[in-house]
């Protein structure tokens, strides 16, 4: 009986001993309990972060469209398919600029591209809190009305600009027609960027001896008068970057060709349509730019704020080859003919 007692004692223990080393075999078992705590939010899992972008673009045009392939372009291949484009075009109306972009607004979008003046001004209207990227804006200064203008606005809107040396614009002229003595800066009075490019542009001109005079009109209803005015009254014309001239150069072309009287645009959109020549920039780099900024903005690393205007890194000198054929103009070297 004792011997069949100490059995069942010593059976118990080797039952208890087996339990204590099963109980630290299993032991590491804890963590892995603990486990899905650390696997139901790992960073390396979660859906990356993904962004909406505006873009409103005043009108279809080479060269507003290009701006806005170059963006998008640069700004997908820094984001991928993080990013989503809401794109809208006001085909050359400024008030539904303003429409497109409060639809923006409303849609909490992240971030707003204004392509064109009016466009930037609608978007400046709509939101002071949502990040602005201007491009295809000739002077931001003049645009916002921001007096002494440093470079840097200072609130939610950035951009590039497409302002070409004006004063080389002037030189131009004088390069092309030396012997003209009367010059007439034709451009939309609505647009205040082709007010202040004409104005400057006199002054440079008027320092190199020739006699200007101002044509502007309001919209497309008087463009054709005023544009057969300047043709009747000046040796050659001058164009600036203006987006109703650049929406409309055949009215120009028909008025100014057939009369001999050669024009000097300010962007090749323009010279390609009615110009002999101009001082040309790529609005696709431009574009490119803007697209580079908003992935800074977008992804935290640049402050928009902060964020100077962004100007064109180089120009070229273009001429019009048929223009130029049929006034019997030869182009100074240096030129390059408009693809």
């Amino acid at each position: 009986m004792k011997k069949k007692l100490l059995a069942l004692a010593l059976t118990g223990v080797m039952a208890l001993s087996l339990a204590a080393c099963g109980a630290k075999e299993d032991a590491p078992a804890a963590p892995a309990a603990s486990a899905p705590a650390a696997s139901s939010a790992p960073a390396a899992s979660a859906p990356a972060e993904t962004y909406t972008v505006g873009i409103c673009q005043l009108a279809p045009h080479p060269a507003l469209d290009a701006a806005t392939q170059g963006f998008k372009d640069a700004l997908t291949a820094a984001l991928g398919d993080a990013v989503t484009f809401e794109e809208q075009n006001a085909a050359g109306d400024s008030p539904t600029c303003a429409t497109i972009v409060n639809g923006f607004v409303s849609a909490n979008v992240d971030l707003i591209m204004a392509n064109a003046t009016p466009a930037l001004q609608a978007a400046v209207a709509a939101t002071a809190d949502i990040p602005i990227l201007g491009t295809s804006v000739t002077e931001y200064g003049v645009a916002l009305g921001i007096k002494d203008f440093s470079g840097t606005v200072g609130t939610n809107v950035s951009g590039t600009s497409d302002l070409a040396p004006l004063d080389q614009q002037a030189a131009m002229v004088k390069e092309w027609f030396p012997e003209a003595k009367t010059v007439g800066l034709l451009y939309c009075s609505a647009e205040a960027n082709s007010q202040y490019q004409v104005d400057t542009v006199q002054a440079a001109l008027e320092d190199l001896g020739f006699t200007c005079t101002q044509y502007p009109f309001a919209d497309t209803n008087d463009m054709a008068s005023v544009t057969q005015s300047a043709a009747d009254n000046s040796d050659v014309i001058y164009v600036p970057t203006d987006n109703t001239c650049a929406n409309n150069a055949g009215i120009v072309d028909n008025i100014c060709r057939p009369a001999k009287v050669p024009v000097i645009a300010g962007e090749e959109g323009i010279c390609g349509g009615c110009g002999v020549a101009t001082l040309s920039i790529s609005y696709y780099d431009l574009g490119t730019a803007t697209g580079e900024m908003a992935a800074k903005i977008l992804t935290g690393e640049a402050d928009i704020s902060q964020m100077p205007i962004e100007y064109a890194p180089q120009f070229t000198k273009k001429f019009n080859e048929a223009i130029c054929a049929d006034l019997g103009l030869t182009p100074p070297e240096g030129y390059v003919a408009i693809g």
